[in-house]
């Protein structure tokens, strides 16, 4: 059995970071738009996925007994809330730029909404777990390598580099209330990751592609942008796909997150917040920490 918990970080909520978002231009990924579009795809369903989890968690507050897990529950609401309105400014961002973002959070909220009131508590509960652990795995693979995100700009990569943090804080929370406090069978658990994997990705490259359009792409030129840039992803070598040995540990009997290391660098972030208390300089630092 492997069910030692060893690498375990204490969720701290931090408030009003300034990322300078609106100075970005807006192919902000090295100036290509296809790589640019497929993060802000994923950072449009942040804020109100972060809400959704929420959500999900407060199902169960009532029902956990431990006070450990109880503190470390309000840490995660806390640190989800501050998520949520960093993105929304992002958000914000994409809307000046003409991008459909209303009717994408609309779409957004019918799914959470179908979700928490026609599935099950342990469902909802079981889907958060699942898209932390994923979100988790995204965190560690983006920032391993100093390559993977050499060509973003630094205030972006800066934003993503604190979510990253606060994700490894946290990523065992949602599953820690999945496991201990609703018991959710193995059979959902595994069923949850798959199927938020399908729909993560799936509306990610759907967002991105809408957004090209209003870019104004052609069909054509959507298609060659595609065929290039999601290899970048999930090709032979893709940035995901290298995490695929990690991403399977879900579907051992004996798993917990707390199973996978912090990210190595996870303490520079740290201790140069604490010293300069600018989250820019954090995450330069966080991303230059990082393997070659």
């Amino acid at each position: 059995m492997n069910a030692i918990v060893q690498y375990q970080a204490q969720p701290v909520v931090r408030s009003n970071l300034d990322f300078k978002l609106e100075q970005i231009p807006r192919f902000w990924f090295g100036g290509d738009p296809f790589l640019t579009r497929m993060f802000d795809a994923l950072s449009l369903t942040f804020p109100d996925g972060e809400r959704y989890f929420i959500q999900s968690v407060r199902l169960y507050r009532e029902q956990i007994q431990q006070p450990e897990l109880q503190q470390r529950v309000a840490d995660f609401i806390r640190q989800e809330a501050q998520h949520g309105i960093a993105h929304d400014k992002m958000n914000q961002l994409m809307k000046n730029q003409g991008m459909p973002v209303d009717q994408f959070i609309r779409q957004l909220n019918r799914i959470f909404k179908f979700e928490l009131e026609k599935r099950s508590p342990e469902y909802n509960i079981a889907t958060t777990a699942a898209a932390e652990h994923l979100t988790a795995l995204m965190a560690e693979t983006f920032y391993a390598h100093r390559s993977t995100l050499a060509e973003a700009h630094p205030y972006v990569r800066a934003l993503f580099a604190w979510h990253a943090i606060e994700e490894m804080e946290h990523r065992d929370v949602a599953f820690d209330v999945m496991r201990d406090v609703a018991q959710v069978s193995e059979a959902m658990r595994h069923f949850a990751l798959v199927w938020t994997t399908f729909l993560m990705f799936g509306f990610t490259i759907y967002r991105a592609n809408i957004m090209l359009k209003q870019d104004g792409f052609s069909l054509w030129q959507r298609l060659q942008l595609n065929a290039k840039g999601l290899p970048w992803f999930f090709g032979k070598k893709g940035t995901l796909t290298r995490m695929g040995r990690l991403y399977k540990d879900w579907f051992k009997k004996d798993f917990h997150p707390s199973q996978h290391p912090i990210i190595a660098q996870y303490e520079v972030w740290i201790n140069t917040l604490e010293q300069t208390n600018d989250p820019i300089q954090a995450g330069e630092a966080f991303w230059q920490a990082a393997k070659d």
